[in-house]
């Protein structure tokens, strides 16, 4: 497994305080240039491409009237994906990544975990290796990003298994749950976490799912094998990297928080990972749209690093 290469990040750190600059006046951007330096291994790192994915799935749990739209929807969003016409294809156009999105069976809901397992092990291996596979090898970023009617209450068990807690410390109104349906998602989470104590993190994703999350997860652990730093998006998508760090505390050092959403729970499980958001924008829309975002700060960060004259370039001192 690719590790952080200290060595090159000592020269890209040595470069930014030889810059045209006072040293550190860049802040969180010389930061971001040393991390991509250091899991790209060059001192001068690139983002000549830049892959975005999109999983999505269907999930059991709506049963439980814990979303204000029907599972349909996520069928419809991947076909509007498909056609150009979400946020995050305007994002990825102008942020300068390449967009795939992966539909994991939407025609066959995971369980509802509160009455079963979501999914048997044999569907978390395959749903973690669709993510795995789908990883460019070649890319120099990956930005993660998911869609999925009923996610947000997945997101906030796996987050409550990851971390502890209960259902209020960690659901919030997803897609505008309130009333009625707000309080459904409180008790499926709080009856999934009743009925199910998993091991690992691979028992979690089969107890709770869904298989965008899975996938996730294999897209996170092929990354960290290639060395491909990568930049999360939101509550959902962080939730399921953070199962992750069950196994392995050091599982997430490769990721970026894009942004810190405006779902209750993120700012939160950011700050139980240790991640500090690159963005703070009051977004909540999931589809990678945060992480989008925070690649243009990122494409900044790195024209910066490497575009500047040293002071010995410029004839200065």
């Amino acid at each position: 497994m690719t590790s952080f290469d200290e060595t090159a990040a000592k020269a890209a750190r040595d470069r930014q305080n030889s810059l045209t600059k006072p040293p550190g006046s860049l802040g969180r951007l010389e930061d971001l240039a040393v991390f991509m330096a250091g899991w790209q291994g060059r001192a001068r790192p690139r983002l000549e491409r830049a892959q975005a994915l999109v999983f999505a799935g269907n999930h059991g749990v709506v049963a439980q009237n814990v979303n204000p739209f029907p599972a349909e929807v996520t069928a419809l969003m991947v076909a509007n994906f498909s056609a150009g016409g979400a946020a995050i294809n305007q994002l990825c156009r102008v942020a300068g990544a390449d967009l795939s999105v992966v539909a994991l069976e939407l025609d066959r809901p995971t369980a509802d975990f509160t009455q079963n397992v979501a999914m048997t092990p044999d569907e978390v291996r395959a749903a973690m290796q669709a993510g795995a596979d789908a990883v460019d090898s070649q890319a120099d970023v990956l930005l993660l990003g998911e869609m999925g009617i009923g996610n947000s209450t997945v997101a906030a068990v796996l987050a409550a298994w990851t971390f502890g807690g209960r259902a209020e410390d960690w659901v919030g109104p997803g897609t505008g749950a309130e009333g009625e349906i707000l309080a459904n998602k409180l008790r499926a989470v709080t009856a999934g976490l009743a009925r199910h104590d998993p091991m690992t993190a691979a028992d979690a994703l089969a107890a709770f799912g869904g298989r965008e999350q899975a996938a996730l997860c294999g897209a996170i652990l092929r990354a960290r094998e290639l060395g491909l730093p990568v930049i999360l998006d939101g509550f959902i998508c962080t939730a399921a990297a953070a199962v992750l760090t069950r196994d392995d505390p050091d599982a997430l050092s490769h990721c970026l928080s894009g942004h810190e959403s405006a779902e209750p729970g993120h700012r939160r499980l950011i700050a139980a990972l240790g991640l500090r958001p690159i963005l703070s924008l009051d977004m909540r829309l999931g589809e990678g749209s945060g992480a989008a975002v925070a690649l243009m700060v990122l494409r900044g960060a790195l024209a910066c690093h490497d575009g500047m004259a040293t002071f010995s370039e410029a004839g200065i001192g």
